[in-house]
C-alpha cells in the first residue's frame, strides 16, 4: 500500500486528514505501549542488537543489518540474524537455506540475510533468539522487532530514511509512525539516518549518518537503457541510483513492498523490455523474489551502507562486550 502523501507534510502544518484520524492515531499508539509493557522479555545468554524503526515502512533496517554483522565479523564474532519472515509461510524458527527456500516460504528479506550470515526465520522472535544461541552464535542481529516486547536488547539502533524523517511525526493511520519519536527514541541507543537530512533530527542519543551506495560489481551502467521495477519501501530510491550511475531508465515500475514477481508480471516487463531493447534491472531483494526462469534475465544492483563515522557504533560494541 502506498502512503498517503499527507503523511509527509510538515509536522507544524497537519492536513486536514491526520486532524480527522488523530483520535485512532491515539489508539494505536495505546496499543503499541501496552504491548510493549506487557510480559517478561528473554534474555539471550549473548548480545542481542536489534535494528529497527519508528516509521512503518522501509528506511533501510536490512541492509543496516548486514553492515553490523560485517563489521562483527571483523572483530571476530559468529554473528546470527534473527527475523520474523514478513510474507513467509514458515512459523519457524527455521534457518533459512538459500539452495532450499523460496521468498514465499521465508519471505525476500531472510534470504537475502542468509548470504552474510546464518539467519533464522520465527514468528516468535524469543523461539528464534533461542535456536540461534544453540546453533552457536555469539551475538545475534534481529532485522526488525523494535516494538516487540519479548527479547531482551543490549543495543537497539532506530533507522530512519533522512529524506523523509519521520513524516507528520504522527502516529499511524495520521501519519508514518508506530509510536511517538519521543517515546521511540527514548528506548534506543543509536539513531542512523540514511541518506541526506531534508530537515534536522533532535535527538539525545548519538547519532549515526549513513549513505546505501551501489556495490560496483564491474558492470558499466553508463547510458545502458533498462526497463527498471522494484517492490521496495521507496522504489524511486532505486530509480534515483540507477539514473546516478548512468542509466538511461526507458520505463520505471514501481511496485509495492514485497510484492510477488509473479510469472503474468514478469513476463509483462520482459515483453516490454524486448519491444524497447531495454535491460530488465532491480534490487538484490526484489531478485529473490524472482521465477527461476527469470533469474538469468534480469540484472540485480547491490547496495551496502556507508557510514559518516564508524565510532559510535563501533563503542556501542565494546559496550555489549561484541
Amino acid at each position: 500500500m502506498r502512503a498517503p502523501d499527507f503523511w509527509f507534510t510538515p509536522a507544524a502544518q497537519p492536513a486536514i486528514w491526520a486532524r480527522l484520524v488523530a483520535p485512532l492515531a491515539a489508539i494505536y499508539a495505546a496499543a503499541t505501549a501496552r504491548r510493549l509493557a506487557k510480559g517478561t522479555a528473554y534474555k539471550a545468554a549473548v548480545p542481542v542488537i536489534c535494528v529497527g524503526n519508528i516509521n512503518a515502512g522501509g528506511t533501510g533496517k536490512t541492509p543496516t543489518a548486514i553492515a553490523i554483522a560485517q563489521r562483527i565479523t571483523t572483530r571476530d564474532g559468529m554473528p546470527h540474524f534473527v527475523t520474523r519472515g514478513f510474507g513467509g509461510s514458515l512459523t519457524g524458527p527455521t534457518q533459512v537455506i538459500e539452495q532450499k527456500h523460496t521468498a514465499s516460504e521465508t519471505g525476500d528479506e531472510p534470504l537475502l540475510l542468509a548470504a552474510f550470515a546464518p539467519t533464522w526465520v520465527a514468528k516468535d522472535r524469543a523461539e528464534g533468539v533461542k535456536a540461534a544461541e544453540n546453533a552457536g552464535a555469539s551475538v545475534i542481529i534481529m532485522d526488525d522487532g523494535f516494538q516487540n516486547p519479548s527479547v531482551h536488547k543490549d543495543l537497539s539502533i532506530v533507522v530512519v530514511d533522512g529524506t523523509r524523517g519521520f513524516g507528520n511525526e504522527r502516529v499511524i493511520p495520521a501519519g508514518p509512525l508506530r509510536e511517538p519519536v519521543s517515546v521511540g527514541l527514548a528506548r534506543a541507543d543509536l539513531l542512523l539516518s540514511v541518506g541526506p537530512l531534508k530537515q534536522p533530527i533532535a535527538c539525545d542519543i548519538p547519532h549515526l549518518r549513513g549513505t546505501l551506495a551501489p556495490l560496483q560489481t564491474g558492470m558499466v551502467w553508463q547510458d545502458m537503457p533498462v526497463l527498471a521495477f522494484a517492490g521496495i519501501g521507496h522504489p524511486q530510491k532505486f530509480f534515483a541510483t540507477l539514473r546516478a550511475m548512468g542509466a538511461k531508465i526507458i520505463h520505471a515500475e514501481a511496485l509495492s513492498d514485497h510484492q510477488p514477481l509473479t510469472e503474468a508480471l514478469m513476463t509483462r516487463l520482459e515483453m516490454e523490455a524486448k519491444l524497447r531493447r531495454a535491460q530488465l534491472v532491480t534490487t538484490e531483494k526484489d531478485a529473490v523474489r524472482l521465477p527461476d526462469r527469470f533469474r538469468a534475465k534480469v540484472l540485480t544492483v547491490p547496495v551496502r551502507l556507508e557510514l559518516e563515522d564508524w565510532s559510535p557504533l563501533d563503542k556501542a560494541l565494546d559496550r555489549i562486550g561484541v
